[in-house]
């Protein structure tokens, strides 16, 4: 798994030192124009197919706000044209990374991760298997997977047979992703056979995720936007949750048709319980709530 796609260069994980001066300008006398907003919300569409509904304003308005203060930018204004002129490609990181949500943790919806492993991962060929997690954010899906499948097929067939791809827009989250530590509160749904067999304590509220499960899993940096998919190899199961929502309708069909693309015959699509594809019109035929097939 580690030929899937390229590792991101290290130096695009923060945000360069000239874009960390706080900015004056940028306490109540910031300046936002619903042009300028929507220049800012037009390049996320154009860059990574997000498309933030009127309900998510404010939550956009106030990272972009952080990030100008980071960048010492007084103006939504200065923002847009920094990010449509290309000429900051430490800046436009920072910006994908704001606005994606990396609201996540351990065992989310569990009635979909029930099914994986009563329905999904008992279906599957012998020999090795490949997942991708689509929308990895910090690691806690792709670990979670791989804890459950280790938990049905067994540690040593899992380690032996399983690969787990994560990836993410964001190359800061794909660092915290690799370093697999994490805050007690997101392991707060992880039934506690699970964190016991998996997890290590290290002190402070910390733990990590034991060796053997990190080893499974491989973390790269992937705009979901990209055609085609950057892949060598196809995929038995593939997880894409909680990110179509920040799509449009023709975004979405695109998104898991390029899925279906890179998907084995027979082979399985996850989505959240609440990103429903009857209407998209895909190829995919549907199972349950968040759980769909590619034809054999």
């Amino acid at each position: 798994m580690r030929r899937l796609v390229r590792r991101a260069r290290p130096h695009t994980a923060t945000v360069s030192s000239q874009h960390l001066v706080p900015a004056s300008g940028t306490g109540s006398d910031f300046a936002v124009t619903e042009r300028d907003f929507q220049r800012v919300c037009g390049w996320l569409r154009d860059q990574c197919g997000m498309d933030y509904r009127a309900n998510k304003r404010e939550l956009l308005e106030h990272r972009m706000r952080r990030i100008c203060e980071q960048a010492h930018l007084g103006s939504m204004q200065e923002l847009a044209e920094r990010l449509e002129r290309g000429s900051d490609p430490a800046l436009s990181l920072a910006v994908l990374h704001g606005a994606s949500t990396n609201h996540t943790y351990f065992y989310r919806e569990p009635q979909v991760l029930d099914t994986f492993a009563r329905l999904v991962l008992p279906s599957l060929p012998r020999g090795e298997l490949r997942i991708w997690s689509a929308a990895a954010s910090s690691g806690d899906e792709a670990y979670t997977i791989a804890m459950i499948a280790a938990e049905v097929l067994g540690p040593e067939i899992a380690r032996a047979s399983l690969s787990i791809l994560g990836t993410d827009i964001s190359a800061v989250m794909i660092a915290a992703a690799e370093q697999a530590v994490y805050p007690q509160a997101r392991l707060s749904g992880l039934p506690q056979g699970l964190r016991e067999r998996y997890l290590r304590e290290l002190g402070d509220g910390q733990l990590r995720v034991v060796a053997p499960l990190r080893e499974m899993c491989t973390f790269r940096r992937l705009n979901l936007k990209v055609r085609p998919l950057p892949f060598q190899r196809s995929f038995h199961v593939v997880f894409c949750r909680n990110v179509l929502y920040y799509f449009d309708r023709e975004q979405q069909r695109a998104t898991v048709e390029a899925i279906y693309e890179v998907t084995e015959p027979g082979g399985w699509l996850l989505t959240s319980v609440t990103e429903p594809l009857r209407d998209l019109g895909t190829r995919w035929l549907p199972v349950q709530g968040g759980v769909y097939r590619k034809a054999a």
